[in-house]
């Protein structure tokens, strides 16, 4: 039905936003990895739509990309997960974010999603294995096309430091592929104490 707004950005409550299109004022519900890139009010903005009817409602989810859009539809597919959890993984994690998270299996840090439970986190792995970009979202965070490789091993550790995914691929990006993992660790720490 409606797949895509344009008009100028009226109102910014999260995690809701007023979007003004041709003198109708449409309340779209957003993601924070979204809400947080809209611009400043009054101008000009484009979101994906995800139009969704309920019995008590007609609701538009907006996304500023596509691959979030889909992926946001992706999760509606999944047992036991609504609208507003998938808009709430979608706040937590970011679509690269999520695809490795489902390519290394790593269900706590779905866990630290609020509203997923280990149960969800476990259903979310199992259900998005093969449905999520993961290979394509951690090469291109490795700049390779191997999943498991020393590097990919070091961008874990990094992670599971709290590194966000940005730091740590570009500090792995920074290293000699020849490396071995905890080498890699090593260099890759003492380059980010740096930046």
């Amino acid at each position: 039905m409606i797949g895509r707004l344009s008009g100028i950005l009226q109102e910014k409550q999260p995690p809701q936003v007023l979007l003004d299109v041709g003198g109708v004022g449409y309340e779209v519900d957003v993601p924070m990895s979204t809400f947080y890139n809209l611009p400043a009010l009054g101008e000009p903005t484009v979101l994906h739509i995800q139009f969704i009817v309920r019995e008590d409602a007609h609701l538009l989810y907006g996304f500023a990309t596509l691959d979030e859009r889909e992926t946001f539809r992706r999760l509606l597919k999944i047992s036991g997960v609504g609208p507003k959890l998938a808009l709430s993984i979608l706040s937590g994690l970011s679509v690269t974010e999520l695809a490795h998270a489902v390519a290394a299996q790593e269900a706590g840090r779905l866990t630290k999603i609020p509203g997923v439970g280990k149960k969800t986190a476990e259903r979310l792995l199992l259900e998005l294995r093969d449905k999520l970009p993961a290979h394509e979202g951690t090469a291109a965070l490795l700049g390779k096309p191997e999943v498991h490789s020393a590097s990919n091993d070091a961008l874990n550790a990094l992670l599971a430091l709290g590194y966000n995914e940005r730091e740590a691929g570009w500090a792995i990006k920074q290293l000699p592929q020849d490396l071995n993992v905890s080498d890699s660790i090593r260099q890759a720490l003492k380059l980010l104490s740096k930046a």
